[in-house]
Formats: structure tokens, C-alpha cells, sequence
């Protein structure tokens, strides 16, 4: 089989592009400009990604597209209409590839789309204390302009799958941690490594996450189980952690001390909404709870890498950023 890869440069591709070398898979990889391949990298330059890209090249012999390019979301985005920008990619951008993918022979297209489809918090709009854990059968709630488009993308992507009879998997994953992890996760790693004392000790909080292995090799298994096509599924490691957990376990694997003090989370939600911080701030004593189990039933998916594990992973990479 060959595999399209978009976003091969990105978190995600490099690492997917990786696994699927190791298992000795033909790649192909999407990027904007022209460049020399690296040993053994087909590459096709395609542009800039919007509904008039032109895929005819990359595509070409192409079994399985694995879409990773998007538009991302960003905080304190300070486009004047985020939504059109999002949809240029994201929507756009998403259907041209697929309709072009069905036309030149493509069987599958993985999409990797976002947990912000089923809504930004898992926290029960009706009891305080009260947490939902989101599922597949969940009436989509995206709550800001990146959710939308993502979940814009997901319905025309159905409707080509109909029109056509492209094999179309959805992928929503929540957080994704690991090497080479960015905005605030990386923020949050640099300041436990500063030993800077964190007033989390009181969150009891509850968040899926998902390790960048395990990603990767959910990503695989759904662009080549016969089970997977017209599916959709939500990817996580299978374990929930609080905040405070989360900080204590990436201090051990650096090796410093977690220095955490209680502080009531309704200050902390107070002090963040003055300081125009409130968004980060929900990302840190929000709840966000993912039930992953349709992949492992239906596809027989079980993550290869415990959280623990990738913590540590991750962890030791952040050393490696200040020696």
C-alpha cells in the first residue's frame, strides 16, 4: 500500500511518517513548497492547502490518505473572521482533497479531526460536580470557530464518502502529548522543571489525554482495518488523570520536585478571567473525559504505551531541551 501523508512536518507526521517506515510502508509526503527529500521521502509540493489545491501529483498510486494539515487552533487568535480562515483549510480544504482522493482511486482517507467536535468541557452543564464523559454517539458541540470547521469538515467528508464511495475514517483525538509537544503543554513542562510553586494541589479534575505513540499507531490501525471505514472514533491513552497528578508525574520524570500548594479553583477562575488568561486556565481545572472504547471493540485497538509511559517519554525529552 502507499500512503499520503499531509502534515508530515507537523507534531503528529513526523512520528506517523516514522512508524510507517519501521513497518516498511511506501510514503508519500504532502508539503507546501519544493524541497530535497530525505532518504527514502517521496514528496509532493501541493501548494498552499485550500479548496483549490491541486492534489493530481499526490495522489497518484496513492492507496490511503492520512490527513493531518489544518489550521490549528490558537489562543487569542486575532484574525478578524477566525471562522473563514479555519474553513479555508480545515472545511475547504478537507473536501477538495477528498473529492480529488475518490477520483483518482484512493480506498481510504483518515481524518484526524478534534474532541472540540463534542464540545470543549466534559463538565455537566446542570451539577457543578457532575462530569459527562464524551462519546461517539454525542450530538456534536463545537464551541469555537476551530470546533465548527473541524466539524464541518467531518459532515462534508461524509457527503463525499456518499457521493462517492471514498472509505472515510474520523479521528477525534483530545490533547496529544509527547516529544515535540508545543503551546501549553510545553509552557506547563518549562515551569514544573523551574520548580516555580503551582497552586493545584485542590483541583480534582479529570482529563483524557493521548500519547503521541499511542496516536500513531491508532492512526495506522484505523487506516487499515477493514472494520474502520464510515467509522468514527475518539482516541486517548484509556486513563484519566487530574491536573495535579499530571504535574507530579512530569516532575518525577524530570527529576524535581512538584511543588504544589492548595488554592480554590473559583480564585483561580477569577484571577485568570481578569488576566484574559480564562481559556488556559479551563485547560488546567476543567474536566474533559473521553470514553474510548468503540476503537478497541471494533478494531481490537489497545494502546501500546501506558500514560505513565509516555509521561516519562515526554518528560525526559523536555531535559533534553535544557541541557
Amino acid at each position: 500500500m502507499k500512503f499520503l501523508i499531509t502534515g508530515a512536518n507537523g507534531f503528529v507526521g513526523k512520528p506517523l511518517c516514522a512508524e510507517l517506515f519501521r513497518r516498511q510502508q511506501s510514503v508519500r509526503v504532502a508539503v507546501r513548497s519544493a524541497s530535497l527529500p530525505a532518504e527514502n521521502i517521496e514528496v509532493a509540493a501541493v501548494g498552499s492547502i485550500d479548496g483549490q489545491t491541486d492534489w493530481t501529483e499526490a495522489l497518484r498510486d496513492v492507496d490511503i490518505v492520512i490527513h493531518l494539515a489544518a489550521r490549528v487552533h490558537m489562543m487569542n487568535d486575532t484574525i478578524a473572521d477566525p471562522l473563514a480562515e479555519f474553513r479555508k483549510i480545515n472545511l475547504h480544504g478537507t473536501a477538495n482533497l477528498a473529492r480529488q482522493s475518490a477520483h483518482a482511486g484512493v480506498k481510504r482517507l483518515v481524518y484526524v479531526s478534534s474532541i472540540k467536535v463534542n464540545g470543549k468541557s466534559s463538565l455537566s452543564p446542570r451539577l457543578e460536580d457532575e462530569q459527562n464523559i464524551f462519546t461517539e454517539k454525542d450530538i456534536p458541540n463545537p464551541q469555537d470557530p476551530y470546533g465548527v470547521s473541524k466539524w464541518e469538515a467531518e459532515q462534508a467528508l461524509h457527503q463525499v464518502a456518499n457521493d462517492t464511495g471514498l472509505g472515510v475514517v474520523i479521528v477525534r483525538p483530545p490533547l496529544i502529548y509527547g516529544p515535540g509537544v508545543k503551546g501549553n503543554f510545553a509552557q506547563m513542562m518549562s515551569i514544573v522543571h523551574s520548580k516555580i510553586p503551582l497552586p493545584f494541589a485542590s483541583i480534582r479534575n479529570r482529563r483524557s489525554l493521548v500519547y503521541l505513540g499511542n496516536m500513531t499507531d491508532a492512526l495506522i490501525t484505523c487506516a487499515t482495518h477493514p472494520a474502520a471505514i464510515g467509522q468514527t472514533y475518539l482516541i486517548c491513552d484509556g486513563e484519566d488523570i487530574s491536573t495535579p497528578d499530571l504535574l507530579r508525574q512530569l516532575a518525577a520524570g524530570m527529576g524535581v520536585p512538584s511543588r504544589l500548594f492548595p488554592f480554590p479553583a473559583a480564585t483561580l477562575k477569577l484571577l485568570a478571567n481578569f488576566a484574559g488568561k480564562s481559556q488556559q486556565m479551563e485547560r488546567l481545572i476543567g474536566s474533559l473525559r473521553i470514553d474510548g472504547d468503540k476503537i478497541r471493540t471494533d478494531l481490537n485497538w489497545i494502546p501500546p504505551f501506558t500514560m505513565q509511559q509516555g509521561l516519562q517519554v515526554t518528560a525526559k525529552w523536555q531535559l533534553t531541551r535544557h541541557s
